[in-house]
């Protein structure tokens, strides 16, 4: 068995010579042997240069602490969890500044390290901690164990040849061969999975087993324990990440799950190149660090599913996907995201990023208008993204028509969020979970997580008799995906249509939403239109989640000053408190909020009879585990069939610097509905006098003709969608898009 090629000597020698290409053609076995009788390397590269003085201080810390390798104790964000992570990146870290630097003194704090945890780690058996079914042994849950695992075997890789023989031996069969048989056969509930904490033990395992030379643990880390492929690494290449790169549990999880997906794939590429490990499965993993940039608005992931709103791009595991990327496929549009992040690997990949962006190869990565199917086979549903811009201020539509996302996933069948002017405007809760807080029960995700952040009540789409999709039954929502019935990303009209039949029994439900640019509006205007079949009379609720203040109401309300009503009692409704309550008129649904510099209007077209509840998170949180956010819900009782319309507009602007407001009214003066035969039209009525009509034909077929009557006047389109303006007030409306579907 070859040693692991992340040996960093001869590679970055190369690539300093000016011979990148080099790394391709490096002979297999190849050590660092030219990098000892080279001598030290001086990079100057700004980005390459300030990742070795990040890790050069990070070292510097831990050796000023001393070597401490404590039993562990704790659980998450706890003093012994905590160090015992500082440790894996203290090794990792140690081991790359050797290979830079030459400086022996990295190489042997590395060394006593790693002998600490010779000593502990064959007396340690379950984590004291632990309250899952699969407890590490440094850690509460062996994931965090698969991941120290991962980092610290990379760390070992770069100084083993410099240990002495003793040395090398109790640090192989103490700490590392012991490791990487608990997290295989010694854990096969989580080793033989197809999910995350099963690709970082496999990364790890496979890596472990390149460096010591052991083919076992290769073999079982690729095609699992009983080496027939039907769990391992290349089988979850295939069954974690759909034909587009779009991985199951989401964004969030694609960019946790990146990791070690990338990195083992280069230790695979490195050792055994003829696997060609990037082209495997028409380059998913490739696609995946492409579609990761992607679901993304000014850098942060879109919180689909269990999430944190926070997490960004700027991450050790987008670090190491962006260089690896770039490695790869010399994508100079990687370089750009690299200088976004700010960040790179103290890696031969990292040094040709800090090279080539030094030389000013960057370009822009192309953000555009994206349809990423779900499931191996693409057949699961789709996350849809329309963008009206590529910068972080233009507006973004993401729709979730995806599968269930496992048990990370949420019951938010069409569910939606907007991003507007560099800000979320339609949100999305993601999770409840205050990562590696000690106070909050060891950073694990909390009961409201449960309770409230996975219900549909907490997203954007149908709710009916206040249950959640699939009676809140994941493994219910795994068999029944969304179909995505149509998309169109091209031209000032962009449209995904979806539908989905079995979140509630005997009920259908079909989501249009558009995003159109006006001319003089401020912004795209977001058309929504949901239709609903039911086989009995049931209550719908249709929740808005908006981020701002509200500045106008278009409807008389009854609020509650002297009480707070909490509007339910499960599902995520006993975490509502109702503010107010009306029952508009069609001519009035509006609402009206201030987000940072930009107002936005809600316009509906309530079913008669439809109550609107002005409601907010956070009742019956007695741990203040939840945010405060405001959330609209149009509320229809006893129906079967029925049709939600709305469109919201951003417009005006309010600067407080200048005190000054402009347009705080909305620019639409009416909005219409038809439903035809076999088609829905919304129209708008501008006040300006121009009105726009969006139709909607039943039938998603491309090139089929259609023929509406609106106010008397004839409308004929192609496919799916047809747009028409009519540019005064009683004029003969003309086509002006024809929408195709791709």
């Amino acid at each position: 068995m070859p040693r692991l090629q992340t040996t960093l000597g001869l590679t970055i020698a190369m690539l300093l010579a000016g011979q990148a290409e080099a790394l391709a053609a490096a002979p297999a076995g190849a050590g660092p042997v030219l990098f000892r009788s080279s001598g030290p390397i001086q990079a100057d590269y700004p980005l390459f240069a300030g990742e070795r003085r990040r890790l050069a201080e990070l070292v510097e810390a831990a050796r000023r602490g001393g070597i401490q390798v404590p039993v562990p104790r704790d659980p998450g964000g706890g003093s012994t969890h905590e160090q015992h992570k500082r440790n894996y990146m203290t090794i990792y870290a140690a081991g790359l500044l050797y290979r830079v630097t030459g400086d022996g003194a990295y190489a042997d704090y590395a060394r006593r390290l790693l002998l600490e945890y010779a000593r502990l780690y064959p007396t340690l058996g379950p984590h004291p901690a632990a309250s899952v079914d699969s407890p590490g042994r440094l850690f509460w849950q062996s994931l965090n164990d698969s991941v120290w695992l991962m980092y610290a075997v990379q760390g070992y890789d770069a100084i083993r040849d410099s240990l002495s023989d003793e040395d090398r031996r109790t640090i192989d069969e103490q700490v590392f061969r012991p490791m990487a048989a608990f997290l295989s056969e010694g854990q096969p509930q989580v080793f033989e999975l197809i999910h995350n904490h099963a690709t970082w033990a496999c990364a790890a395992v496979g890596m472990t087993g390149y460096v010591l030379r052991d083919d076992e643990l290769v073999a079982r880390a690729l095609n699992g324990l009983d080496k027939s492929g039907r769990t391992g690494f290349l089988r979850q290449i295939e069954q974690l990440f759909s034909p587009d790169g779009y991985y199951s549990e989401g964004p969030y999880y694609q960019r946790y799950a990146l990791e070690p997906f990338v990195v083992f794939a280069q230790a695979i590429e490195a050792n055994e190149p003829e696997r060609r490990i990037f082209a495997y499965r028409d380059g998913v993993l490739l696609k995946a660090i492409r579609a990761t940039v992607q679901l993304t608005q000014g850098g942060y992931l879109f919180p689909l599913n269990d999430a944190l709103r926070d997490k960004s791009l700027k991450t050790d595991e987008l670090y190491q996907a962006i260089a690896i990327g770039y490695a790869a496929t010399r994508d100079p549009t990687f370089l750009s995201i690299a200088q976004w992040q700010g960040h790179t690997t103290l890696t031969p990949e990292g040094l040709l990023v800090a090279r080539d962006l030094a030389e000013g190869k960057a370009q822009p990565f192309p953000f555009a208008s994206r349809l990423f199917r779900d499931g191996p086979a693409g057949d699961g549903g789709a996350v849809t993204v329309l963008r009206a811009g590529i910068d972080e201020h233009g507006q973004t539509l993401v729709v979730k028509n995806s599968a269930q996302g496992m048990g990370h996933g949420h019951f938010d069948k069409l569910g939606w969020m907007l991003y507007d002017d560099g800000a979320a405007v339609v949100t999305d809760y993601g999770a409840v979970r205050f990562l590696n807080v000690e106070s909050k029960d060891g950073g694990r995700y909390l009961g409201e997580n449960q309770s409230w952040a996975r219900q549909t009540v907490a997203h954007n789409t149908l709710v009916v008799n206040e249950t959640s999709h699939f009676d809140g039954q994941w493994k219910v929502g795994e068999r029944i995906a969304p179909r995505q019935l149509y998309f169109a990303a091209d031209g000032p009209t962009r449209v995904s249509t979806a539908e989905v039949e079995g979140a509630y029994p005997e009920v259908r439900f079909r989501r249009t939403l558009a995003q159109l640019e006006v001319d003089g509006l401020a912004g795209p205007l977001v058309v929504d239109l949901l239709r609903v079949q039911g086989s009995k009379p049931a209550q719908y609720d249709l929740p808005l989640h908006y981020a701002g203040h509200i500045t106008d109401v278009g409807f008389p309300l009854h609020s509650y000053p002297a009480e707070r009503p909490v509007l339910g009692k499960a599902n995520g409704y006993q975490h509502l408190w109702v503010d107010a309550s009306g029952t508009p008129e069609a001519g009035n649904a509006t609402l009206t909020w201030l987000n940072g510099e930009r107002f936005y209007t809600y316009r509906m077209l309530p079913p008669a009879g439809t109550r609107i509840i002005l409601a907010e998170s956070g009742a019956n949180d007695p741990r203040f585990n939840l945010r405060r956010e405001p959330v609209l819900i149009e509320r229809l009782e006893n129906a079967t069939d029925a049709t939600f319309v709305a469109v919201l507009e951003p417009h005006g602007c309010y600067d407080p610097a200048a005190e000054t407001v402009t347009d705080s009214r909305s620019r639409i003066a009416a909005l219409h509905h038809v439903h035809t035969a076999d088609a829905d039209l919304v129209a708008l009525e501008l006040v300006d006098g121009r009105t726009l009509t969006l139709a909607i034909a039943d039938d998603v077929d491309a090139g089929k003709a259609h023929r509406a009557e609106l106010d008397g006047k004839p409308l004929e389109w192609s496919g799916h969608v047809g747009r028409f303006e009519a540019p005064t007030a009683g004029e003969s409306p003309r086509q002006e898009l024809a929408e195709k579907r791709p």
